[in-house]
């Protein structure tokens, strides 16, 4: 059930909201001026006195109205000015939060001046509605167990933005703000379409399930889909994504979505997503304490799809081409095996050495699937290495890249979303350590320097195109919820993808 999101004023005989959220800043604390109601504003100085409420970034308080106020319950969220999009997603997340525990499933946000003149000067009413919207409906978006009663997701049922009376003007365009609080949505529900993704069991989240929920978001947005079986895959060349894919008994497939946005344009992005449902490791098996986390290993390829539902929801004026190599990482007697070469599908040869650094190899084969259907502008996203956790823990995704220009628009587009993006050097010396003997080159090298190399390996078969490689090994999956973010798959990339190829200027 979507959200129905309404600007301005309620109309006559429509029902009060269950609660009002307001923005608050501390020095109205300190002040005696009505903040909603003598009574409330009493109650909630007395917090701040004794310091239960300090009005801090993402601090919220929930207080019943008894009568005093049309809507059951108010929420007071602290807020500091000149926080931006980013301290507007966080308010809106710790409003959603505090609204949840009321079950409260219609709220009424006034916005006001003392709050929020500041940013909406600096960033614009379309902005900080898009950034409100996406904090409130990402934070109430986390994981569903499957269980014999089934539980339903706590929802807003309506969010309404109204302004306080003498705070208008182009900063509060109603228009704009319907715009961006539209977007917002598009963009939320996408980011939770890659979590539920990310966040099905390896034994219902097979090769083959995952190109069917690829099928569907195909079908319902009348969009060209191929999905590549091992036989066609054989006969194309994939000889990475077969590799891998070799151990399992469910078949690895490539998945190809093609959207014609804007078929005038010979510009192609080609966003391609790690699609590895699950990742023993191989024969080089990973350790057993916390495998069962290695059902997000495609990630990647969740964000990529989300960020593709997002594109088509919008109807962006943009070409891109959405490729998933989609692969089991099993170890058995048909496994792959450390010391094994493989051909492929560009024609260079890849000494295994390490089977449990299978993510970058059948990103290899994605690459060139995506440059042989015409993509011009290549950018990969994958949980492909721990050593990015080591360097960014889980507050960051790494990116390795082969074209500034083009990072630099990543880190922008990666800005506006408030996804954390930092660059990590690609330095020619680190090409050494995946020279091989016995091939073209090998999948692994020393721990050192890790996330760069796993990156540059697969830049390697870029062929010359702009590249740049997003490494959520850390920012994919979370151990405790956080801000906007679950417990859980995270949907990370999903925004920033999206504020990347639909061209917005820096």
């Amino acid at each position: 059930m979507a959200t129905s999101i309404r600007i301005g004023n309620r109309q006559a005989g429509e029902s009060a909201p269950d609660a009002l959220v307001r923005f608050i800043i501390e020095e109205e604390l300190k002040g005696s001026a009505e903040i909603i109601h003598a009574q409330i504003d009493g109650q909630l100085r007395a917090c701040h006195a004794k310091g239960l409420f300090q009005a801090k970034p993402e601090q919220a308080e929930g207080m019943p109205t008894l009568g005093l106020l049309e809507a059951a319950h108010v929420v007071f969220v602290g807020y500091v000015p000149g926080s931006g999009a980013e301290g507007l997603r966080h308010a809106g997340a710790a409003a959603a939060k505090a609204l949840k525990k009321v079950r409260a499933v219609h709220a009424e946000f006034l916005l006001t001046s003392s709050a929020l003149e500041q940013d909406l000067g600096a960033i614009g009413a379309e902005a900080a509605a898009q950034a409100i919207t996406e904090g409130v409906l990402l934070a109430l978006h986390d994981r569903q167990p499957l269980k014999k009663e089934e539980q339903e997701r706590f929802q807003l049922s309506g969010v309404s933005y109204r302004f306080e009376d003498g705070f208008d003007g182009p900063l509060v365009d109603s228009e704009l703000w319907k715009r961006g609080a539209d977007k917002g949505q598009v963009l939320a529900s996408s980011v939770a379409y890659a979590r539920d993704l990310t966040n099905l069991p390896g034994n219902d989240l097979t090769p083959e399930r995952l190109a069917f929920h690829a099928e569907e978001l195909a079908l319902h947005y009348e969009l060209e889909i191929e999905v590549i079986d091992e036989w066609t895959a054989a006969e194309q060349g994939m000889g990475g994504l077969l590799a891998i894919g070799q151990g399992s008994v469910n078949p690895p497939r490539m998945i190809v979505i093609h959207y014609k946005g804007a078929p005038e344009s010979s510009e192609v992005w080609g966003l391609i997503g790690k699609g590895i449902t699950f990742d023993t490791g191989g024969i080089s098996l990973k350790k057993s304490a916390g495998m069962e986390e290695m059902i997000s290993d495609m990630g990647g390829a969740a964000s990529v799809l989300g960020a593709l539902r997002a594109l088509a929801e919008l109807k962006v004026e943009v070409n891109a081409l959405v490729v998933v190599p989609a692969a089991e990482n099993m170890p058995s007697d048909r496994a792959i095996k450390p010391g094994d070469v493989i051909r492929m599908m560009s024609g260079h040869t890849v000494e295994v050495v390490n089977t449990d650094a299978e993510g970058r190899i059948v990103l290899a084969d994605g690459l060139t699937t995506a440059i042989r259907r015409g993509a011009t502008k290549l950018v990969d996203v994958a949980t492909l290495t721990g050593a990015v956790m080591v360097t960014l823990g889980y507050e960051a995704t790494g990116a390795v890249t082969n074209n500034d220009s083009l990072m630099t628009d990543v880190l922008h587009a990666s800005e506006r979303a408030g996804e954390r993006v930092w660059q990590l050097p690609a330095y020619p010396e680190f090409m050494k350590g995946l020279r091989s003997e016995a091939a073209d080159l090998k999948n692994s090298g020393t721990q050192y320097g890790g996330a760069s190399k796993g990156g540059m390996f697969i830049g390697y078969f870029a062929e010359g195109l702009p590249w740049v490689h997003l490494d959520i090994g850390g920012t994919a999956w979370l151990e405790a919820s956080r801000g906007w973010e679950p417990k859980g798959g995270t949907g990370v990339m999903v925004r920033t993808l999206v504020e990347l190829t639909s061209g917005r200027p820096s």
